[in-house]
């Protein structure tokens, strides 16, 4: 696997950062074109493409997996984006000469959008399982080759500039003409402003296809787990593969699912209803008296649970929820009556489940000092 991952991603970088420090140095790159081409495609379009079919496409967003990297709801938004900018860049490497004002300040400006969005997913996947190699390898060397055609695209319009006479005879042309003769300075802070209308277009247009205006914020901000995700929160009370009441007990209405008070389950806190300690009660019972029918139980359970947490997203949804909650509720009261009918204090049982380590080793001491006195 080391010698794939070396061929494949380690060799590339280390192209391009040799690259980018001559260019800095000397203002040319140092290999071949037509090398240097084909690692700019490798490393601009088949690398992400990969990364995005493998870490993106058909990934849900899921508490207790590797979450979707971009919203599924909103994907199309952000795609889109990615798919225009490398379109641009591809542009721009195999184009010989200026094109038309109106194109350059197109290619120019969807460079600029090419850095900020790997700017952003810098931080957004940075919180990833290898998330500091993904973007060093994957980020990084991407922001290094758009500089770099950045700085060669102004070269390449100042010399053509000195040679020619530009002239456009539309007041589109000439304003695009204008702002590409301008210094990096000034001239990419105006293309960056540029931006903001061509995002506002792309987003009304996006409309036709169910995307909300405020979708390509919300591609990176309604995801669990990653740096600009903003639905965590919804994560406090899934315990991945254990019991899924806990998430019937926090989202379904309270009218119905009827919360009672907070409890812990493997340090993290949760919302606990008289279904839930019910039948932990009854699992607690069980696992008491007969263990190994208690670890048959689980073993399946487990699957269960994993399965459900697979499609989280379903029980975000209260009324799912609430359905679950009515449908557990037969198997409550057998468990109910089980309990009164072996345990010798079955509300107990029920009151001390979930309660914390301390919680329950205060219990313990409290009856020890009953039974002294």
């Amino acid at each position: 696997m080391f010698p794939i991952i070396f061929l494949l991603v380690v060799i590339p970088i280390s192209f391009v950062i040799f690259n980018f420090i001559f260019y800095i140095i000397k203002g040319r790159i140092k290999t071949t074109e037509k090398l240097f081409k084909a690692f700019q495609i490798w490393t601009v379009v088949i690398v992400p493409t990969a990364f995005i079919l493998n870490a993106d496409v058909g990934v849900l967003n899921d508490c207790c997996t590797d979450s979707a990297l971009f919203s599924p709801e909103h994907r199309l938004g952000i795609y889109t984006l990615l798919i225009t900018y490398t379109l641009f860049y591809c542009v721009s490497i195999f184009k010989k000469s200026v094109l038309p004002p109106i194109v350059e300040l197109f290619i120019n400006s969807f460079l600029i959008l090419g850095l900020i969005i790997n700017v952003l997913l810098c931080f957004h996947i940075h919180s990833m399982e290898l998330g500091l190699f993904l973007w060093i390898l994957g980020n990084a060397p991407i922001i290094l080759l758009l500089f770099i055609e950045l700085n060669k695209n102004q070269k390449l319009l100042k010399r053509h500039i000195e040679q020619n006479e530009l002239r456009s005879t539309n007041i589109i042309g000439k304003l695009s003409l204008s702002i590409l003769k301008l210094e990096p300075i000034y001239k990419y802070p105006i293309l960056t402003l540029i931006l903001v209308p061509i995002l506002i277009v792309l987003s009304l247009f996006l409309l036709l296809f169910g995307q909300k205006p405020d979708s390509l914020i919300s591609a990176f901000t309604e995801t669990y787990k990653h740096g600009f995700s903003q639905l965590d929160y919804m994560c406090e009370n899934v315990e991945c593969g254990g019991h899924f009441l806990c998430s019937v007990g926090a989202n379904g209405h309270s009218s119905i699912v009827r919360p009672i008070r907070y409890g812990e389950r493997h340090g993290h806190k949760i919302i606990c209803n008289r279904q839930l300690l019910i039948s932990n009660a009854f699992e607690d019972l069980v696992q008491d008296n007969c263990p190994k029918i208690h670890n048959i139980i689980r073993k399946h359970y487990n699957n269960v649970g994993d399965l459900i947490h697979k499609h989280y997203d379903i029980f975000n949804i209260k009324l799912v929820s609430d359905i679950v909650y009515i449908l557990m509720k037969p198997i409550e009261l057998l468990f109910l009556f089980t309990l009164y009918t072996v345990d010798n204090q079955p509300e107990n049982r029920i009151a001390i489940q979930y309660l914390s380590k301390n919680d329950r080793q205060k219990l313990s001491a409290l009856k020890i000092d009953i039974a002294k006195k």
